[in-house]
């Protein structure tokens, strides 16, 4: 099914609405959320809902909670979010780092014991289209889920990198990627009825690839997953490279913040972020930075595409499938309406009537 992204967000803010948050609380959540869809990150967005949901109700997440600077200086900050929601959490931050870059030329943000933070792209365009280049490793206690290279044992969370670059006169160039082969919602999508895994992005305990989501959920039996249930693991990307991006993202996310890292131990489940932005003017003339940006930029895309292929920056494809979705609606497959029908529910609401 197909929903429009007004109606999906309009949906997803009454949920949370319902079960707590502020209205404006609410309105982030469903907004993000809903963004997440619209470039194509399913994994990212309405499908966590039903987690969302569980975390606020056992605690794991709390709601309106206001992030507080425990530590600043010029071009320095540290934030505990205490546990908030990611989506209030993110845009304070990355609001906070903007300020201090403008003032100082460079700033760098901690991040510690957010909520999940969503689709880490999204903050590296708003720092983007305030006209920095940003900078952004994120990782996740209490959340094992990837081997390392060489290894079938969890130890890694999925570790999202990002980074973001301004163009003038043009579409920032953002990247945004998880160092595990995939993001751990494309599993959870891909269990649901969703796009199929590529082959050999999990591993068994006894080192055989897999494609099968139940190698890190276990039996795929009704629509609730829990990957703690599953014997394998989700595996690295890029093999001994992406590994070693992930320790870092660990180090400089989890230890360096105070956030805490994936593991050992039980540990409550938050992400934590360190962020790097940067004004270009800092770094001499503008005009220069511009027109070596734009030169290159030209360069590479006038690079010749495979038979049937296409080279694009990264953050063309988001912008593509944005415009394609904002036109036509949210592509939902129907196990995840099902859950998102499941969560209003208690609360009276019909999603069926937010689609217009």
């Amino acid at each position: 099914m197909q929903i429009a992204a007004s109606g999906l967000t309009a949906y997803v803010r009454d949920i949370f609405s319902r079960e707590g948050c502020s209205e404006a609380e609410a309105e982030r959540i469903g907004r993000y959320l809903v963004a997440a869809n619209l470039t194509g990150h399913d994994s990212h967005g309405v499908i966590r809902v039903p987690r969302y949901v569980a975390w606020l109700q056992e605690g794991e997440v709390e709601a309106d909670r206001t992030p507080e600077v425990v530590s600043d200086g010029p071009a320095f900050a540290l934030i505990d979010a205490h546990y908030g929601f990611g989506q209030t959490a993110g845009p304070f931050a990355t609001e906070l780092g903007i300020r201090k870059a403008r003032e100082n030329g460079v700033a760098i943000v901690a991040l510690r014991h957010a909520g999940h933070l969503g689709r880490i792209g999204e903050w590296a365009e708003q720092a983007a289209a305030a006209g920095l280049v940003s900078v952004h490793f994120v990782n996740v206690a209490g959340s094992l889920l990837v081997a390392p290279f060489g290894s079938v044992d969890r130890r890694f969370s999925t570790a999202p990198f990002a980074a973001g670059f301004p163009v003038a006169g043009a579409e920032p160039v953002i990247l945004d990627f998880a160092t595990s082969a995939v993001a751990e919602g494309k599993v959870l999508v891909a269990s649901q009825g969703g796009k199929t895994l590529p082959e050999g992005v999990l591993i068994e305990p006894d080192g055989r690839l897999s494609a099968d989501p139940a190698t890190l959920y276990g039996p795929l039996d009704g629509l609730e997953r829990d990957n703690r249930n599953g014997a394998g693991a989700i595996r690295a990307f890029g093999e001994h490279k992406g590994s070693g991006l992930a320790l870092m993202c660990e180090l400089l996310a989890g230890a360096l913040t105070g956030s805490g890292t994936a593991g050992p131990g039980t540990r409550r489940f938050c992400n934590g972020m360190l962020s790097l932005y940067m004004t270009p003017e800092a770094f001499g003339s503008e005009d220069a930075m511009v027109r070596e940006t734009r030169a290159y930029l030209d360069f590479f895309k006038s690079a010749r595409p495979v038979p049937g292929g296409e080279v694009l920056l990264p953050g063309e494809p988001e912008r593509r499938t944005r415009a394609k979705r904002l036109a036509e609606g949210v592509p939902l497959p129907d196990p995840v309406w099902e859950t998102l029908l499941a969560a209003g529910r208690p609360h009276g609401l019909d999603g069926d009537a937010y689609r217009g």
